[in-house]
């Protein structure tokens, strides 16, 4: 018996009864949906996962600090107390020289440091992250229309507002928030000039007057040394270049930043706290500031993925903490795989269902077609016809399931991602439901093999059956 004889027999076995076997692919539809649609899911989540690192300046770029933590910066020594001329800061001269190792390409300064933003009866204390133009660019940010990057040389400091800090404004009391009324202040980000407080020790004793007058006079720290007394903070009038890209339910890694140009912004604060320590500065322990001006962070981009690692080791001996976008995402890697694997284990279940209903349909066939596989036996057919011939039904089974199976898991696939995006229910950018290619085809192949081994076993029962036991039953 030829492969097309086979076929079908098969075919026709499975036509007959067409109740049952719409039943059993129905097992195989429902569980390969399940299986294909939760592995969407964790997909999903690797390729969000991709997005933000993309956004943060690729798998190439380490970002290099000397320790600090919050908006202060804790020095780094490679001696032992009393070495203050060792302690590691991010300088100048010490991005220069980040700059000089191989395989960089580029070494951009970054500095972090808290404000507050003011517009009418509302304010704002977030994070104002100063770069260069080549670092704000790196970040790959996407504006809305109209928007561009802060300029630099022109001596106006520009702001670049995330999609989201319009949610942090509040009034004066820190009530009326967004979260709390879930309206939006009137506040337009674009085009309403803005006051930025860079000295928020300043603001906040010149809302206290009592604060104010105790700072008037000579004051001492811990250690009896002075200090200058507290001077009434200044209101930078500002005005935006853009805003990220997307409203208040499109969340992505730049959700709560305001940029602003370096080369601009340490003018400012250099003026602002003459005679004082610039907010997030290291100071002598006199208390007095360093004559070089510090970074809390540096963006060292280098040209090949693979040295990425060697790159950082190097920083490390220089005395500096290194971070990598690669060792976050095999860290993320390894979580995603356990997701990936309990979802995809919670799919396999219906499959496992679906397998059992397959095997069952086969016994049964095989129950009511004895007499003919007797006859077939007689005829001549040999015992590995008989095997392939029951293999190849529960084959068809789980191909039919199996393609069905995954054409539906695209459109529920399509239908989560559209109505994620629609409702922006969870702020979620991108597709939460990704399906590629190789998943069809994997899920299809899967399918079939679970069919083929569910039918195994009673496929060797038929090739054990008695020819002239089969002919005689009834």
């Amino acid at each position: 018996m030829n492969w097309i004889d086979l076929l079908r027999m098969s075919s026709g076995n499975l036509k007959r009864r067409k109740l049952r076997t719409f039943l059993t692919v129905l097992g195989v539809i429902i569980g390969t949906t399940s299986i294909v649609v939760m592995i969407s899911l964790g997909l999903g989540m690797q390729q969000m996962i991709y997005q933000e690192i993309e956004q943060s300046g690729g798998l190439n770029t380490i970002t290099v600090s000397s320790g600090s933590t919050g908006n202060g910066m804790t020095s780094y020594s490679s001696g032992g107390a009393g070495e203050e001329e060792k302690e590691k800061w991010i300088t100048d001269s010490v991005v220069e020289q980040f700059s000089q190792i191989e395989h960089v390409v580029s070494a951009q300064p970054v500095y972090r440091m808290s404000v507050m933003l003011l517009k009418g009866g509302y304010q704002s204390w977030t994070e104002l992250i100063a770069m260069t133009p080549e670092g704000l660019a790196s970040q790959n940010i996407d504006l809305a229309p109209g928007g561009r990057l802060p300029q630099t040389g022109t001596g106006q400091l520009e702001l670049l507002y995330g999609n989201g800090i319009i949610t942090s404004f509040a009034d004066k009391k820190g009530n009326n928030s967004y979260y709390e009324t879930g309206e939006l202040p009137d506040i337009d980000l674009a085009h309403d000039s803005m006051f930025l407080v860079l000295d928020e020790a300043g603001y906040q004793a010149g809302q206290d007057p009592s604060a104010m007058s105790a700072g008037t006079g000579d004051q001492t720290d811990g250690e009896g040394t002075g200090q200058n007394p507290t001077k009434a903070a200044k209101k930078h009038a500002v005005h935006a270049s853009g805003v990220v890209a997307g409203d208040v339910d499109f969340y992505n890694s730049h959700y709560y930043n305001v940029y602003c140009d370096l080369d601009t912004l340490k003018p400012m604060l250099k003026k602002e706290f003459s005679g004082r320590a610039i907010p997030g500065q290291p100071v002598t322990k006199s208390g007095k500031p360093y004559k070089e001006f510090s970074y809390t962070q540096a963006q060292v981009k280098v040209d090949d993925i693979h040295a990425v690692d060697e790159t950082a080791a190097m920083i490390r001996q220089m005395g500096f903490q290194a971070d990598t976008n690669v060792e976050y995402l095999e860290s993320a890697k390894g979580q995603l795989k356990i997701i990936q694997a309990v979802l995809g284990g919670i799919g396999a279940v219906s499959l496992l269902v679906a397998a059992i209903g397959i095997a069952n349909t086969m016994m049964m066939s095989i129950y009511e077609r004895t007499k003919e596989i007797g006859v077939i036996k007689v005829l001549g057919c040999s015992l590995r016809n008989i095997k392939e011939m029951f293999l190849m039904e529960a084959a068809f089974i789980g191909l039919l399931g199996g393609a069905i199976g995954s054409i539906l898991s695209y459109i529920i696939s399509t239908v989560i991602n559209v109505i994620v995006s629609s409702s922006k229910a969870m702020g979620i950018e991108g597709e939460i439901s990704y399906i590629p290619l190789w998943l069809i085809m994997a899920a299809v192949v899967f399918a079939v093999f679970v069919g083929m081994a569910a039918g195994y076993f009673p496929a060797l029962r038929a090739m054990r059956l008695s020819p002239l036991a089969a002919i005689r039953n009834d």
